[in-house]
């Protein structure tokens, strides 16, 4: 796959570019920007604070620490409240560093305040990095409904350094390469066995291997988020194993990571396939063994698995439309669909069948 140094985004906002980053002379880009504030995961200051972000010290900055709990509205209080200490006029750029939690909270806040301020995204995890650093969607929880709240709001650019991967948890390694999986089945047969071929050797990490599968994503992702930015059409079609996914989240209050629990709802989503003749055995079977079990790192045996519980979270599913419920899927040939008139009982009779498979009983134990 042909590497490039960057990747122009169209957007109804403004046009954004995101830049791949060979060395750390961009941080001299950041530095410079004029009336900056810079937002970082505490985790990423723990690691870079005396290294790469050392010269951050001497910025307006607030080190925030994240977790999937605190993508709330108090948090961007927060974050109002720290920005306001400063006296920002609408001429102010938020530079957000972290993964995709702070590009949420971040983002949001650039969207609301003086109804909308600049802002600048350097994403430091695969999952932002492959995924949701380019679309322009800002989303929080509220209460126990995840991402129900949230505008549309690009960053003017994006950096992308591979070199932040090098230091991420295996967990968060892991929940990017789930939503990598999910776009290169998007993007049809020859990216499949392209990211099949890549598997066994995943876990060297190797920087540009990562990166060449990083922007085949953003194309892909890009192709829908281009024809269709506010998300009443095809763009629904990137909720491909979200809606299982997000329901497992919840149901297992957030201990399933986000791309894991969307590689579980490929998984499922499949088997509903399957079982209403869109999808094939083998082509089922082949992303099962060949791409879907291999990245799902996760112990299954150890959650509280509750059927019920999921479906109530896909009664929540802020995409659905009709009485049943909300289902993306993939039929032979890697064409998408959605189906809005999914029965419970279908859902219930992917989750039986996927339990069958790993073994597993309702409680998730043997």
């Amino acid at each position: 796959m042909p590497l490039v140094d960057s990747i122009n985004i169209k957007s109804k906002f403004r046009e954004y570019k995101v830049a791949f980053c060979s060395s750390s002379s961009f941080m001299d880009d950041l530095l410079n920007t004029p009336n900056s504030f810079f937002i970082i995961d505490s985790n990423v200051w723990n690691l870079y604070s005396n290294e790469l972000l050392s010269k951050l010290k001497t910025k307006d900055h607030l080190v925030l620490a994240i977790n999937e709990e605190r993508k709330t509205l108090e948090v961007v209080q927060e974050v109002y409240d720290e920005i306001i200490k400063i006296a920002p006029k609408k001429n102010l750029t938020i530079i957000s560093i972290g993964g995709g939690i702070v590009q949420d909270i971040t983002g949001f806040c650039a969207s609301t305040l003086y109804r909308g301020v600049n802002w600048i995204y350097l994403p430091t995890t695969l999952l932002a990095q492959a995924d949701s650093c380019i679309g322009a969607k800002t989303s929080l929880n509220y209460k126990n409904y995840k991402n129900l709240i949230g505008t549309f709001y690009p960053p003017s650019k994006v950096y992308v350094y591979a070199e932040f991967l090098k230091t991420l948890e295996a967990i968060d390694f892991y929940s990017g390469i789930g939503e990598i999986a999910k776009l290169q089945i998007m993007g049809g047969e020859d990216d499949v066995l392209k990211f099949a071929n890549f598997i066994p050797n995943i876990n060297d990490r190797n920087a540009g291997d990562l990166l060449a599968f990083i922007q085949r994503s953003l194309q892909i992702k890009k192709s829908f988020i281009e024809e269709d930015e506010f998300d009443t059409g095809r763009r629904n079609l990137l909720n491909f194993g979200h809606c299982f996914g997000h329901a497992i989240e919840s149901a297992t209050n957030f201990d399933v990571p986000h791309g894991q629990a969307v590689v579980l709802g490929i998984l499922l989503a499949n088997l509903v396939a399957l079982k209403r003749g869109v999808l094939s055995k083998i082509p089922e079977e082949f992303l099962r063994k060949s791409l879907l079990l291999p990245i799902l790192t996760i112990n299954l045996k150890s959650l509280s698995f509750d059927d019920r519980a999921i479906i109530k979270g896909m009664k929540k599913d802020k995409k659905r439309t009709g009485d049943g419920l909300a289902l993306v899927m993939v039929k032979d040939g890697y064409e998408m669909i959605k189906d809005d008139n999914i029965s419970e009982m279908e859902a219930l009779g992917a989750l039986k069948i996927f339990r069958d498979f790993i073994g597993i009983d309702q409680n998730g134990m043997d």
